[in-house]
This record gives C-alpha cells, sequence and structure tokens, in this order.
C-alpha cells in the first residue's frame, strides 16, 4: 500500500491527494510515494478520549517530509497520523509503517458492514 501524496503542474504537493491542488486549483495529476521516507515530527499530541474502536491512550502526530530534493514548488509536505509509541518529541524522525487495522472495524458506526470500509493504513514509527 501507497502512502501517496498529490502533485499539480505547478509543483504544489499535498497530502492526502485531491482532485485540485489546495494551493492553486489545478488538477493533481501526478503522485509521489512517501512509504518509504523518513519524516521529521512537527507537533505531536495524545488523546485520551478517542471515538469507538481507536486505541486509547491515541498518540498522534504532524510530520513533515522533505522533498527538497526534488525539482518542485514545495520543499516539503505534512501529514498526520498515528504514532506506533507514546515516546515521541518534536524534532523526532520517524517513518511510515503500515498496520492492518488502524482501528477495530468491530467497533464503531461501520461495525455491522466492516467490508464497506479500508481500515488499514499508515502509522509513524520514530528511528
Amino acid at each position: 500500500m501507497t502512502l501517496e501524496a498529490g502533485i499539480c503542474p505547478n509543483g504544489h504537493v499535498s497530502y492526502p491527494t485531491h482532485p485540485r491542488c489546495p494551493e492553486c486549483g489545478e488538477p493533481q495529476e501526478e503522485t509521489m510515494d512517501l512509504s518509504d521516507e523518513r519524516a521529521e515530527v512537527v507537533t505531536w499530541t495524545t488523546s485520551t478520549a478517542t471515538p469507538p474502536g481507536v486505541r486509547e491512550p491515541n498518540t498522534m502526530a504532524i510530520v513533515e517530509f522533505d522533498i527538497s530534493h526534488l525539482d518542485l514548488e514545495d520543499t516539503f509536505v505534512r501529514a498526520l497520523g498515528q504514532v506506533t509509541s507514546d515516546d515521541v518529541e518534536t524534532g523526532d524522525v520517524v517513518e511510515p509503517v503500515y498496520v492492518e487495522e488502524l482501528r477495530d472495524p468491530d467497533v464503531g458506526l461501520k461495525s455491522g458492514n466492516p467490508e464497506s470500509q479500508e481500515w488499514g493504513g499508515y502509522r509513524w514509527d520514530p528511528v
């Protein structure tokens, strides 16, 4: 599974992808996979009041992927996600790791039909 960011013709990058670039409105016709890249924690928080089926406590972080080595207008792209550990600090380096279930498919609004939704995704794992 890929961790796709969208790229518009003007070199703006956003995660997740959008039909149109949030910066300029042009179609996002290209993508880049961030799943093999490392990122830096910009900020983080731990939630102790989570939705049904989500682990508690749930540590989340906004991370920044450095894409300055690419010939694009943007030099970084940010993403929000769960962290694999409660031991995380601003400035930590993380890498995305795929998990089969970000939440329990047997709990919550879609619990009667778990096949109707994708339950897997990426968490940030401190390096």
